[in-house]
């Protein structure tokens, strides 16, 4: 083989080699995550959760915090474009008084961009905001407006082959959280981890996906404080969420290829 067709081929599997191996890397997904208002310390919440969702998942976080930030992003007729999935970890304009305004034009936005297709998830206080009505609990695939007190409980799985909920152990107990009791649950949602409450003698809710129009919805009540986010499967239940939501959660329960997290490195 002379020289020059020796280079010529070498040449030609480099490019062959760099074609395949540009066409194995995969972007991360893309979230925004929508967080702050009262009654919870998200300063410490949100560090702790965008760092550990992504051990379970390949995924990046633009954080929008506080009222001018967090709100302002979901008033944006831009909502959620360039992101991949829309995270609302938040305690905003949680209606106590009927005197208090809701931001109706905010609410519908942010609905909007889910019924036209972005994938969501709905964490804890999300679903205590804009309470007037039942509008964004359609949105959210559940209805609920109280909560026991903060305490320890455990969680029942009614669906143990849904892949979100594959890996989540038979015998789970949070040391304290706030179990949400549910108002309504509609037959279009799926439940996937329930919990009994000693307040209302009956089992609610904590887990459960959603299609809202063509948006699909995970939505999950846990996660009041550090009790509940610390723990691993916690974190894993998320970041299954945002897998799910975003078509990249295999049927075993595991990331579709390129879709792991840091701990699968």
């Amino acid at each position: 083989m002379n020289r020059q067709l020796f280079f010529a081929l070498a040449l030609t599997t480099l490019a062959f080699c760099f074609a395949i191996r540009a066409e194995d890397e995969v972007k991360p997904i893309k979230a925004l995550y929508i967080t702050g208002g009262g009654y919870h310390d998200y300063a410490k919440l949100t560090p702790l959760l965008t760092k550990n969702i992504a051990r379970f998942a390949n995924v990046t976080f633009d954080v929008k915090t506080g009222e001018k930030d967090a709100l302002g992003a979901m008033k944006d007729p831009k909502l959620g474009e360039g992101y991949d999935v829309i995270v609302y970890n938040m305690c905003f304009q949680v209606q106590t008084d009927k005197k208090v305004p809701i931001d109706e034009d905010l609410m519908k936005n942010a609905m909007r961009v889910t019924e036209e297709g972005k994938p969501t998830l709905m964490i804890h206080c999300a679903m205590h905001c804009f309470r007037i009505g039942n509008d964004w609990a359609g949105c959210c695939g559940l209805t609920t407006k109280v909560h026991d007190g903060f305490k320890g409980f455990s969680t029942k799985k009614p669906s143990p082959d849904n892949p979100i909920v594959k890996f989540w152990p038979d015998e789970w107990k949070t040391a304290g959280d706030e179990l949400y009791q549910n108002i309504k649950f509609p037959d279009d949602s799926k439940a996937l981890l329930t919990a009994y409450s000693i307040d209302s003698k009956k089992d609610h809710v904590v887990a459960w996906t959603h299609t809202y129009g063509k948006g699909p919805v995970f939505g999950t009540t846990l996660g009041h404080d550090m009790k509940t986010a610390a723990q691993d499967e916690y974190q894993h239940l998320l970041a299954n969420g945002i897998l799910s939501v975003c078509g990249k959660l295999g049927d075993d329960g595991k990331p579709v290829k390129g879709y792991g997290g840091t701990d699968s490195k």
